[in-house]
C-alpha cells in the first residue's frame, strides 16, 4: 500500500488530525535526518586520521588510507539488499536493522589492536549502515509526489553534510584529547540514542509493496529497466563519477594540507570543516528551488563549481584561499547529489522504489570507494597531477550536463 496520498490536503481529513500527522512526519524526518548525519559522521571523521592511524598502527599510509574504500565498497554492495528486502519487508524493519548493526560494529571498531582489525570493523560497519540512508530517500517517494520532494531531500543532505563536516572536523580536533577510540563509542552511543528515539514513529512507514522475494531474474529485470532509459543512464552515470571526484579529494585533504601546509591535526581539522557547512546552510533552500525551477541549471553549476575549486588547489595558494575553496567544492556537491536523488525516485514504479534507491547508493558508494582509491594511487605522481586529472574530467562532465539535464524541469 503506497502511503504517498498521506499528505494530500485534498482529503477530507480534520485539521487538528491533519496538523498532528504532519507534526509527526517532520520529527520522524528530523530523526532520520541525525541518523544519515552520524553514519556520515563516522565515515568520514576516518579521513583527517590517516596520517596519526598510519603511525599507530606501524603501517603506510596508503595501507591505512584502504579502510576508505573498504567502507564505501561493504555499504554499496549491500544497498542492493536492502532496498530489495524493504519493498518486501517494508521500510522501518529494514531501517532499524540496518542501525542495530550499525551501533554494535561502530562500538566494536574502538576494539581495533592492528590495521587488519580495524578493516575488518570497517568492512562490517559498512554492510549495517547501508539500510539507513537508501530507505530513507524511498521513503520520500513513497510519501510525497515528485514536485515536493526537494525540500525533503535537502534536509536529509543538509544532516549528511553536517556529518561530513562534525566527522572531518571532529576526528582531527578531538582525537588529540579524547582518543580515536572515544570518537566510536561516541558515536555508537548517539545512534542509539537515535535508534531509542525512532522506535516510537514505527507505525508511521508504510507497509510491504510487494508479497515475496524477487527471484534474481526479476531483481536484475528491474535493474535493467531502471537503466534502459537514457534518463536513467545519464543519471546514474553521473551519480557514479560524482561520487568518484568528491571521494577522490575529499578523502586526501588531510594529507594534502599536511604536506602543502604543515598544518597539525587540529588545524586540518578546522579547514577541513568548511566542506560540510554549505550544505547545514543551504540544502534545504536548494531543495525549495529545485521544486520551483527544476535541476538543468543547478546541475552543471555544481559539477563546474566542483571541478574550478579542485583545479584551483594545484596552484600555490594560501591556507585561506584553500579553504574557501573547501567551501566550494562542498557546495557543489549540493547543488548535484541531492538533485540526482530526486531524479531517481521519478525513475522507478512504486512497488520497488527501495530497489531502485539501493542501486543508486550502491553506484554512489562505489564512487565513492573507487574514487579514494584511484586518487590514493595518483598520489605517486603528487597532487598536482591527480587534482588536473580528476578535475579535467569532472569539468568535462560539467560542461557535457548542460546539454544532458535540460529537460529536467518542475513536472506541473
Amino acid at each position: 500500500m503506497n502511503q504517498k496520498n498521506n499528505l494530500d490536503p485534498q482529503r477530507h481529513t480534520e485539521p487538528s488530525d491533519l496538523a498532528l500527522r504532519l507534526r509527526k512526519h517532520r520529527n520522524l524526518f528530523r530523526l532520520l535526518a541525525i541518523a544519515a548525519g552520524l553514519i556520515f559522521l563516522q565515515g568520514y571523521m576516518i579521513a583527517p586520521l590517516i596520517p596519526s592511524l598510519a603511525e599507530i598502527f606501524n603501517v603506510s599510509v596508503q595501507e591505512i588510507g584502504m579502510i576508505v574504500p573498504i567502507y564505501m565498497l561493504a555499504y554499496a554492495l549491500t544497498a542492493l539488499f536492502y532496498g530489495i528486502l524493504s519493498d518486501r519487508f517494508g521500510r522501518w524493519s529494514i531501517i532499524r536493522l540496518s542501525l542495530i548493526i550499525f551501533v554494535i560494529c561502530t562500538g566494536l571498531t574502538a576494539t581495533s589492536q592492528t590495521a587488519d582489525q580495524m578493516a575488518m570493523w570497517r568492512l562490517l560497519t559498512g554492510i549495517g549502515a547501508s539500510g539507513v540512508i537508501p530507505l530513507t530517500f524511498a521513503l520520500v517517494g513513497d510519501l510525497f509526489p515528485f514536485d515536493q520532494r526537494g525540500s525533503k531531500l535537502g534536509l536529509i543532505f543538509a544532516a549528511m553534510e553536517g556529518g561530513m563536516a562534525a566527522g572531518s572536523a571532529g576526528g582531527s580536533i578531538l582525537e588529540p584529547f579524547v582518543g580515536w577510540r572515544m570518537l566510536f563509542i561516541g558515536t555508537a552511543v548517539m545512534a542509539g540514542l537515535v535508534l531509542w528515539r525512532l522506535n516510537r514513529y514505527g507505525a508511521m512507514f508504510d507497509t510491504a509493496q510487494v508479497k515475496k522475494l524477487p527471484t534474481f531474474r526479476q531483481v536484475f529485470q528491474g535493474y535493467s529497466k531502471i537503466l534502459q532509459t537514457f534518463r536513467g543512464q545519464r543519471t546514474y552515470g553521473y551519480v557514479l563519477w560524482n561520487g568518484i571526484y568528491h571521494a577522490g579529494v575529499f578523502t586526501w585533504l588531510g594529507l594534502y594540507l599536511s604536506q602543502r601546509f604543515d598544518m597539525n591535526a587540529l588545524n586540518i581539522g578546522l579547514t577541513i570543516l568548511g566542506y560540510g557547512i554549505p550544505g547545514l546552510l543551504f540544502n534545504t533552500l536548494i531543495g525549495k528551488a529545485v521544486d520551483r525551477w527544476g535541476r538543468r541549471w543547478l546541475i552543471p553549476i555544481g559539477l563546474l563549481m566542483a571541478a574550478l575549486a579542485g583545479i584551483a588547489m594545484i596552484f600555490e595558494i594560501s591556507p585561506l584561499e584553500t579553504t574557501i575553496l573547501i567551501l566550494i567544492l562542498s557546495l557543489g556537491y549540493d547543488l548535484t547529489q541531492p538533485l540526482f536523488v530526486g531524479i531517481v525516485t521519478d525513475l522507478s514504479d512504486d512497488d520497488n522504489l527501495g530497489q531502485t534507491m539501493g542501486l543508486k547508493v550502491f553506484t554512489l558508494f562505489t564512487g565513492f570507494g573507487i574514487g579514494s582509491l584511484i586518487f590514493g594511487e595518483l598520489l605517486d605522481f603528487g597532487f598536482g597531477w591527480s587534482l588536473a586529472i580528476f578535475g579535467g574530467i569532472q569539468l568535462i562532465a560539467g560542461l557535457l550536463a548542460i546539454p544532458f539535464f535540460w529537460q529536467e524541469i518542475p513536472q506541473r
